[in-house]
């Protein structure tokens, strides 16, 4: 019954490849390199995000683990107290989501580092930040910025083309993982490593 939707799904799938493909385009190589710098030289990796932005962030936390790499997610139970040497990657498409602002606030006065993965470099983030990744360029305006993500979700906020933030996101999980993988070259770290560090009792 459904299958006359099946072209326009097709349709916003490239479209989608497309965007990302022109983000990619337009990301500087020295912004990239500077974000890669800073996840090498950390001493250990806490990342957190709001909402969807934060299950992506925990798949990038996921993939430092693989690496080898001391990575943690801000708000678990387990996760340790941040030092000075310490490296947070805060994900945010305004740059001004209110709960990962704050603590991107602290994280700065204990003396950690801070990386955003942004659609906005001009923000209440941005402007903290030691490193900026811009992922995206073209974000529909959203009326208070500083409102969490439940809430703009709750109002029905929407992008022309794909609910909510689903374009920043996206990228932001394919931009994580292109990270990854530049890791994997520069550290000469194998697949094999990665399976060795993935998870055996589940």
């Amino acid at each position: 019954m459904n299958e006359c939707y099946a072209g326009n799904v097709q349709d916003m799938m490239k479209l989608m490849a497309t965007t990302i493909s022109s983000t990619a385009d337009s990301l500087s190589n020295e912004g990239v390199g500077e974000f890669i710098d800073e996840l090498l030289n950390a001493k250990r990796i806490y990342v957190m995000g709001a909402g969807r932005s934060g299950l992506v962030a925990k798949a990038f936390a996921m993939r430092l683990m693989h690496l080898g790499m001391h990575s943690y997610v801000v708000g678990e139970t387990i996760t340790p107290a941040m030092k000075e040497g310490d490296t947070i990657v805060a994900y945010s498409g305004s740059g001004e989501t209110k709960s990962i602002a704050e603590l991107c606030e602290t994280a700065k006065s204990i003396g950690g580092r801070l990386c955003l993965v942004t659609s906005k470099k001009d923000s209440r983030i941005g402007r903290i930040a030691d490193c900026v990744a811009v992922i995206e360029s073209h974000r529909d305006e959203v009326k208070d910025e500083s409102a969490e993500y439940e809430v703009r979700q709750m109002r029905g906020e929407h992008r022309s083309f794909a609910p909510l933030g689903t374009i920043f996101e996206t990228t932001a999980m394919v931009f994580s993982d292109a990270i990854v993988s530049s890791i994997m070259e520069i550290t000469q770290c194998e697949e094999k490593d990665l399976k060795g560090r993935h998870a055996n009792i589940e």
